[in-house]
């Protein structure tokens, strides 16, 4: 890739990506700062394996670190950047949020004694780390969640000083020693989650990247579907769903496999807002593609209380559905608008890339051992990182020589600073709702708008899952909403596992939603297209990612709760050809256009094979099975018979 195409996806990154837009070093400052990252990466492996520290000084001392390479990282604004600069203020607010939560973290023991009571000074010192968190907040993740926690910590203040009657004093004592000195807030579950699991993940997805992995999965793709029909979309379907479990970021996975795919589409003809589509949507769909999930799915182990493996296993088949549901109106579009695949001869061929499958142990190990419960996630994301190693070693290309060792140190811990960042906000916006009594309340508030009605009470969640997404990261999204939303939908009826995946489901799609689609942007970026229809199109084509969710709430079976292996398999086949019937209706073509009556035939079948149940399964068979017959008896009646040839006499005139 040429510099100038590289500096432009590093633009649209800046402008799409917050966690891009990052300080310029250079030379010694650059190295030096990228020691700190890899040392954080270091510490954060030997704390998660080894270390047997009393969990509020693992926590504090892995924010504080965070508070260390966020300001270092991440400047004030994006514009007026100096290279090599590290202004006095960023150098004062890094000293002093540290600093607040290295107190905390040397004088923990003294401090868990004597909890709530707590001196003046430390009511300052807690106020000055969390305003330093916000702050990195704001430059890392951006103002939404800041202002959203701003709001929950605002009613904090007056519950307990205007309805418990206290001073402003003892209000901001008693909130500080709550979201500050105690595990209910900064402390909770996001991030110590975020320490003890997430953080070596994201350093085992920077060392997987480095081993060529990424460039593995695109040639595969490219190999497998790049010669069918509208061919390099389905390239960046396949590419983007193999790549987005790793990356684990809709906007970097969609400038990342978007830089090669989107050009190709445009080639063969797609419209730039359909390509841009594309890969937004699949780019999109990586965080639920088993068996790495992004950081949500870490957190969904500790929230719902079932192991890893358990997670990953109930979402293969929506993932699948999901991605399948792109791909068939990939291949209807093409085939509507007559585009043909690319040149087998321009295709990597199959056979020698699958010499290179090689580079898949790291990912075998790591499902293998997380599935086996023999060891800690942990520990398997350790031994996987040292997979990673070993099969560099065989590729020359990427192999880790000692600077990109310390390359792939440096990113894994620049990785965490976001996620990690997330983490702490999401907890102080679950910390108030907890020392307030707010999420009663709010479960009480959506229970009476509802009336007791579970449709009602899915759709408000899923707009307060879109709208709290369409600023808030999905790690961050997800701990609110499971905090907030999801014990209402169990309170309803819902099994637990559905609730979460259902917040979860919508949490991820506000990244291709209009208006604030941040995925779909990056891609109508790189592909030169009209942002909102861009948006638009991503849209339709992740319809399964709104459909889903409430077939799980009202049948989980999806999410093999309460179901056996037969109505697993009948569920998976039922629901792919409903899948088919809902891309023929998007997609408005089957062997041909469809009229509306077919399109909304072809909706209702589809949703009626989709949702698990005997007799939706048989009418959804009637309508779509019944249509695509429809449609091949009228194609063969209405095709024109081939010529016939006339016998010729024997001098070759015909008689």
């Amino acid at each position: 890739m040429s510099n100038e195409a590289t500096k432009n996806l590093d633009s649209v990154m800046r402008k799409y990506d917050r966690e891009s837009n990052t300080r310029f070093w250079e030379g010694g400052p650059k190295i030096a700062v990228h020691a700190v990252l890899a040392a954080f990466s270091v510490f954060a492996i030997y704390v998660t394996l080894f270390a047997a520290w009393l969990d509020e000084v693992r926590l504090t001392s892995f924010v504080a670190s965070l508070l260390v390479m966020g300001y270092l990282v991440y400047p004030a604004r994006k514009k007026g950047q100096r290279v090599n600069c590290l202004p006095w203020y960023d150098l004062a607010i890094m000293v002093l949020g540290a600093g607040a939560f290295l107190y905390f973290c040397f004088n923990a023991k003294a401090i868990i004694m004597r909890y709530p009571t707590l001196h003046p000074y430390e009511v300052a010192i807690g106020v000055v780390g969390i305003l330093a968190l916000f702050e990195l907040c704001r430059r890392c993740t951006g103002v939404p969640i800041m202002v959203v926690a701003g709001v929950f910590i605002a009613y904090a203040l007056y519950y307990y000083g205007i309805k418990k009657g206290m001073p402003f004093s003892g209000a901001l004592r008693r909130l500080i020693a709550g979201l500050f000195y105690s595990k209910s807030g900064v402390l909770a579950t996001p991030i110590d989650v975020c320490s003890k699991y997430i953080a070596v993940f994201i350093i085992f997805g920077a060392f997987l990247e480095r081993t060529g992995i990424s460039d593995f999965f695109i040639q595969l793709a490219n190999s497998l579907t790049g010669a069918a029909a509208g061919g390099p979309a389905k390239v960046a379907v396949l590419s983007s769903a193999l790549c987005g479990m790793v990356s684990g970021s809709s906007v970097g996975n969609t400038v990342t496999t978007g830089s090669v795919t989107i050009p190709m589409m445009k080639d063969t003809g797609y419209k730039p807002e359909f390509a841009g589509a594309v890969e937004a949507a699949a780019s999109t769909g990586g965080q639920i593609m088993p068996p790495i999930m992004g950081a949500a799915a870490f957190l969904m182990v500790d929230y719902v209380g079932v192991p890893y493996s358990s997670i990953v296993v109930r979402a293969i088949l929506p993932a699948v559905l999901y991605f399948a549901g792109i791909f068939i109106c990939v291949h209807l579009e093409a085939k509507k608008t007559g585009l043909k695949g690319m040149d087998r001869r321009d295709l990597p061929p199959l056979l020698p890339l699958l010499k290179n499958t090689y580079l898949l142990l790291p990912l075998v190990v790591l499902v293998w051992l997380v599935c086996s419960g023999t060891r800690t996630m942990a520990f398997s994301a350790a031994v996987a990182i040292l997979a990673a190693i070993f099969v560099s070693m065989f590729n020359k290309n990427y192999r880790l020589t000692p600077a990109r060792f310390f390359e792939a140190l440096a990113a894994g811990g620049q990785g965490v600073i976001g996620v990690g960042v997330a983490c702490c906000i999401a907890g102080i916006v679950a910390g108030c709702l907890t020392i307030t009594g707010l999420a009663n309340q709010i479960l009480n508030a959506i229970i009476a708008v509802s009336g007791h009605a579970k449709l009602a009470a899915l759709f408000l969640t899923m707009m307060c899952c879109i709208v709290l997404g369409m600023g808030v990261p999905t790690t961050a999204n997800y701990c609110i909403m499971a905090s907030t939303c999801a014990p209402i939908l169990i309170q309803m009826g819902i099994p637990k596992i559905a609730a979460h995946f259902f917040v979860f489901y919508f949490g991820i799609v506000a990244d291709i939603t209009p208006p604030v689609a941040l995925a779909a942007y990056a891609g109508s970026a790189i592909a030169g297209a009209n942002p909102m229809k861009t948006a638009v199109n991503a849209t339709k084509l992740a319809i399964a990612a709104f459909i889903i969710p409430y077939i799980l709430a009202y049948n989980p079976a999806m999410v093999l709760v309460d179901t056996n292996l037969p109505q697993v398999l009948l569920i998976a086949v039922t629901s792919l050809v409903g899948m088919f019937g809902l891309g023929m209706a998007l997609e408005g073509f089957y062997r041909g256009r469809l009229n509306w009556a077919e399109r909304i035939l072809a909706a209702a079948g589809g949703l009626c094979l989709i949702y698990p149940g005997s007799l939706t399964d048989i009418l959804g068979t009637c309508a779509v099975v019944g249509l695509v017959a429809f449609r091949v008896i009228r194609e063969r009646r209405t095709a024109p018979e081939p010529a016939q040839t006339e016998p010729e006499t024997a001098d070759g005139v015909s008689a």
